[in-house]
């Protein structure tokens, strides 16, 4: 317990090593890079895992009702996210291909990893999981829409729902349905409670581990590059910077409580990079440039998790035995 207790009060520390190391085999070992492409899913998949198990199912079920809550995220990501975007994208070269790369990006709200770095700041996890088949659904069916919107029929047209519904499948239901298990399996058996005790060492390991293989797989495909996409740099940290204080704001006017608020901050900054690469990969030739703009999110955004599962709780939205009240949060700030 002690152990486990230290890994979680260093976290930032083991994240930081794995962070360097992944930089150290993608800038030394590129060649290395398919075999850790070929982990990301799986490494993912047991990430959420051992989170879905520091869930309790009778807090999960639970979640599933809130509505007031679901309705926030649907807004935040498609209501106000988009409305960012398309403003922050103003700044970058018009060229298509880079474009299309930060707008894919930018209009999808994550579905795997948020529900982690939600858990690590002391967020109401269980209820960005429960969100997550909303989420799902409505960006498959929005993201063409924007795209048409913002950059016309021809990029909307390549869009395709597979690689959303297998993440979805993959990433969310296979571990929420193994966690489900575990769980009561743990209420039946002492082999099922140490084996779920023992689980709940791995969570900060395994975030480790899915910073690495995503790094270290990515990185050389942005090396490459870097000359060509750094522009969008600088319009990834921005999003980083504006949409925790927006979905701050958010929760302030709803008065959520210091869960649901730290929550609503992460679904509303966390994008779904890993998803949307696929699709960035069946463009036509002339687009092949976007993968690595989507790439640079993703690493981007790793670095932004990261610092913000520290300055959420510390700051942005600290424990407070009452809801956020918009008033509060004016005088605040």
């Amino acid at each position: 317990m002690n152990s486990k207790r230290w890994l979680q009060r260093h976290q930032v520390a083991v994240y930081v090593a794995f962070v360097l190391l992944a930089v150290g085999v993608g800038v030394y070992l590129p060649d290395s890079a398919p075999l850790s492409e070929s982990l990301i899913d799986p490494v993912l998949a047991a990430l959420l895992y051992v989170t879905f198990l520091e869930i309790p199912f009778v807090r999960l079920r639970r979640a599933f009702r809130n509505g007031r809550f679901v309705a926030a995220a649907l807004g935040m990501n498609f209501l106000v996210v988009p409305v960012v975007a398309w403003g922050l994208t103003r700044f970058l070269p018009q060229r298509p291909v880079i474009l299309v790369g930060a707008l894919m990006v930018l209009l999808t709200p994550c579905i795997d990893y948020v529900i982690t770095f939600t858990e690590l700041a002391d967020g109401d996890a269980e209820q960005i999981t429960a969100t997550t088949p909303a989420l799902m659904l409505v960006q498959l069916l929005l993201l063409p829409l924007y795209l048409w919107l913002f950059m016309g029929s021809t990029v909307a047209a390549v869009i395709e729902p597979g690689p959303f519904v297998e993440a979805f499948l993959v990433l969310i239901a296979l571990p929420l349905t193994l966690a489900w298990l575990t769980e009561a399996w743990a209420e039946r058996s002492s082999r099922g409670d140490t084996w779920q005790e023992t689980m709940g060492w791995l969570p900060v390991p395994m975030m480790g581990a899915t910073l690495f293989v995503v790094i270290a797989s990515q990185l050389p495909r942005v090396q490459s590059s870097i000359e060509q996409i750094a522009v969008v740099i600088p319009v990834y940290v921005a999003f980083l910077v504006v949409m925790p204080i927006l979905g701050r704001l958010a929760a302030g006017v709803l008065q959520m409580d210091a869960g649901e608020g730290r929550a609503l901050v992460f679904t509303s900054v966390t994008r779904n990079s890993l998803v949307v690469l696929p699709l960035a990969l069946a463009l036509p030739a002339g687009y092949r440039l976007a993968p690595a703009v989507v790439v640079t999110q993703t690493l981007v955004e790793l670095v932004g998790m990261v610092t913000l599962t520290r300055v959420v709780p510390a700051w942005l939205v600290p424990d407070s035995p009452k809801r956020i009240s918009l008033p509060e949060l004016v005088t605040r700030e």
